[in-house]
């Protein structure tokens, strides 16, 4: 009898175990269920629109999805259509990889002002995802702060000064396009605490702040260090290397006739968030590195915008009836493992850091101790499952709906682009009847 393993979460942790597991030799039968219909998770809301080389990932898991011993439960959520204790008394198996959902705060005053957002609820309003797609942002300001100084405050950055022929070849969805095209933002300031060497971009994506057709990046050349000092390893050195020898071409770069401005503002701790009913300027306070840690001067500067987008990380939230760490924003876990017979990948593991391949080795270390611990199924999984579902009357999308659900989506794209995104679950629903 087979192994039977529910996944709950259908974005790259989830689909790298189901692989990984089909891959071992081993007989398992695996349902991956999400609490909405469309699959993928960050690859679909997650990665910037205009990225869709990243995204061709998700061709991958459709193989899996594809598998006769896996089968897709869209539009079912842990919690309000089934509980963990009932998943764990049906399947051998359960594996939590829900992601990252919430943003972290950032602990300051002001941060709960009209204009101020955590980069994931601006990037899944920008990416269509049903949670936020009516955030409806303001986005009619002069400028713009986002703080952090990794990929996804790039992405941010990016999208907000990138006009409609930019994006033609994206899925951005089109509520943001005219939200974006009609804003008299000029000037967007990514701010982070520590220096250029230490930010955590890649250089691909710093490369093409260089490359926009209205926006030229601006950075103070001063303090731009001749070269890379400090303990890194050889991988890591290169890469800063390379981010500084792109920040000194920036520094070169004539603006000419190009509108808007991507200001690079390092060695900069965001100590408070102005303003009476909506964010006016964020307050900074400069900082130096002292033996590698971040240290205050004492001296501070404001910086006057309309929009702050805090991209400093996203934590999980609290699944019922698991231990959680409220401080790490993860499941309390040993390698993994939970409890009983329940596991967790992802980050909701291990806290939202690494790239999306880095979600498979959390797929290899549980998967090894899944096939140790269940030789062999004893319970029924999907048949169970789905006994339940019909007697709630719980509408559950299955893979083929979503390919239904998808092949309109692309049918409705705009010339050029990959597709036109359902944004709400009603929507995708109705496109089924």
């Amino acid at each position: 009898m087979p192994v039977t393993v529910a996944i709950i979460g259908a974005g790259p942790s989830g689909f790298y175990t189901a692989d990984v597991l089909l891959k071992s030799g081993l007989d398992y039968s695996i349902d991956i269920i999400d609490r909405i219909p469309a699959p993928y998770g960050l690859i679909r809301y997650g990665v910037a629109p205009d990225h869709q080389t990243t995204k061709n990932v998700s061709r991958a898991f459709e193989k899996t999805a594809l598998r006769d011993e896996v089968q897709y439960f869209g539009n079912v959520e842990l919690g309000r259509d089934v509980t963990l204790d009932e998943l764990k008394s049906f399947y051998d198996v359960v594996v939590l990889a829900v992601g990252a959902r919430l943003d972290k705060r950032l602990g300051i005053p002001g941060e709960d002002l009209k204009g101020v957002y955590g980069s994931v609820e601006f990037v899944n309003w920008y990416n269509g995802h049903p949670d936020c797609w009516n955030l409806d942002p303001d986005l009619n300001v002069d400028s713009a702060v986002v703080v952090g100084n990794g990929n996804v405050a790039i992405d941010v950055a990016r999208v907000l000064v990138k006009n409609r022929q930019e994006m033609a070849h994206s899925d951005l969805p089109e509520y943001a396009v005219a939200a974006i095209e009609a804003s008299q933002l000029s000037d967007v300031y990514m701010c982070g605490r520590r220096g250029p060497v230490e930010a955590k971009f890649t250089n691909v994506e710093l490369r093409e702040m260089g490359e926009l057709e209205i926006c030229t990046p601006v950075i103070d050349p001063a303090i731009l260090s001749d070269e890379v000092t400090g303990e890194w390893s050889d991988r890591d050195r290169r890469l800063r290397e390379k981010n500084l020898g792109t920040l000194k071409g920036f520094a070169e770069i004539e603006p000419g006739d190009r509108p808007k401005r991507v200001h690079f503002q390092f060695f900069s701790s965001p100590v408070e968030i102005l303003g009476d009913e909506r964010v006016e300027a964020v307050r900074f306070e400069r900082t130096r590195l002292e033996d590698g840690r971040t240290v205050g001067t004492g001296e501070h500067f404001e910086i006057p915008c309309g929009l702050v987008v805090a991209a400093i990380g996203s934590q999980s939230e609290a699944v019922d009836g698991v231990p959680f760490d409220d401080q790490q924003g993860i499941v309390v876990n040993t390698d993994g493992w939970v409890g009983d017979n329940v596991y967790a990948v992802g980050w909701v593991m291990r806290g939202s850091t690494g790239v999306i391949s880095t979600n498979r080795n959390d797929a290899v270390q549980v998967a090894d101790q899944i096939g140790e611990k269940f030789p062999e199924g004893s319970k029924p999984g999907r048949s169970a499952l789905e006994s339940l579902l019909a007697e709630r009357k719980i509408r559950r999308v299955s893979f083929e709906d979503w390919k239904s659900i998808e092949a309109v989506e692309i049918a409705n794209a705009p010339e050029g682009a990959p597709r036109r995104k359902f944004v709400s679950i009603e929507e995708m629903l109705g496109a089924l009847s």
